[in-house]
């Protein structure tokens, strides 16, 4: 998709630039990881050892707290996809390594959920035999395409594959566009053995229906929205969080990545969890116990997505 640039009512094209090398973009993201994926940064260049003799790009922590390996190109190459495969089975016979090398970095005093492991690979476009291998192998590998233009703007997008077996219609009578959120909702993959129906499977059926109602609306927001079930709470991210939903029996309480101080949310059902434990990313909380809270809670589900970059 080309990108133009906005002057005296003309389009002038932007025209497309890249990397010296694949370290210039190593740097790059490991130096905004907090913006870019809200990923602290663990290790860069990290050896695997004498006996697998392999060098991990850049290790980091996820918001979530799950270990993340990220791996870079500057072309298409099926070797990226070998290589992230390949630390996926290290990382996952070694947690004492990764663990050693968080409390060198980050301190003694932080927790590791082992549930799920993020690969990330980072190239200017795949190989239509690379998209479908990791469809088809269903590894927990994302793969995000990038731009660099003249201009200096960095564009970061996720691959978008097409769910297998979907259909190209569109069912009568229905928005094409909620079709396929909910087509890719229930294609999510569960991480860790968590899945969206444990969360809601005891609930009583309006706190269920709620929480699909969030489900539809987080992920009618954008193709790119992706839904991640975790032990105790279900997150909606793009490069990072956007909100983590926690169904309770009385309630749906859903955190969303705002900055409370600037966006309060709706009185009498939000509140200020900066300084307050709680499951989930996000500092402001939303207490949704029927229909009418949930519409009050949508357009800042929606300033949320629109804040994390969206």
């Amino acid at each position: 998709m080309p990108l133009f640039q906005l002057s005296n009512d003309e389009l002038v094209p932007v025209a497309q630039s890249d990397f010296p090398d694949e370290r210039t973009l190593q740097r790059l993201i490991e130096h905004n990881l907090k913006s870019v994926f809200n990923f602290r940064f663990v290790a860069t260049e990290f050896s695997t050892g004498s006996v697998h003799a392999g060098r991990i790009d850049s290790l980091a922590l996820s918001e979530d707290g799950n270990p993340v390996i990220i791996e870079y190109k500057r072309v298409a190459s099926s070797e990226l996809i070998n290589q992230s495969l390949f630390y996926l089975a290290w990382i996952r016979d070694h947690h004492g390594d990764f663990e050693i090398a968080v409390q060198k970095t980050l301190g003694s005093n932080i927790e590791i959920d082992w549930s799920d492991v993020r690969v990330i690979c980072i190239a200017p476009s795949y190989k239509k035999y690379d998209l479908h291998a990791v469809q088809v192998m269903g590894a927990n590998i994302e793969l995000w395409t990038y731009r660099l233009f003249a201009n200096g703007v960095f564009y970061l997008e996720e691959v978008v594959q097409n769910t297998a077996g979907a259909s190209s219609t569109v069912e009568s009578g229905k928005d094409p566009v909620m079709v396929a959120a909910g087509k890719k909702a229930a294609m999510t993959k569960a991480l860790g053995g968590w899945t969206f129906e444990q969360h809601i499977e005891s609930k009583p059926e309006h706190i269920r229906a709620l929480v699909l109602g969030i489900q539809e609306y987080m992920m009618g927001l954008d193709p790119a929205v992706e839904e991640a079930a975790k032990k105790l709470y279900i997150a909606y991210r793009t490069t990072q969080n956007i909100a983590c939903v926690e169904p309770q029996k009385q309630k749906v309480l859903v955190f969303l990545k705002l900055d409370p101080a600037k966006h309060v949310g709706p009185p009498g059902i939000s509140r200020d969890v900066s300084e307050i434990g709680h499951f989930g990313t996000g500092n402001l909380e939303i207490a949704i116990k029927n229909t009418a809270d949930l519409e009050l809670a949508k357009p800042f589900m929606k300033l949320a997505y629109e804040q994390v970059g969206g």
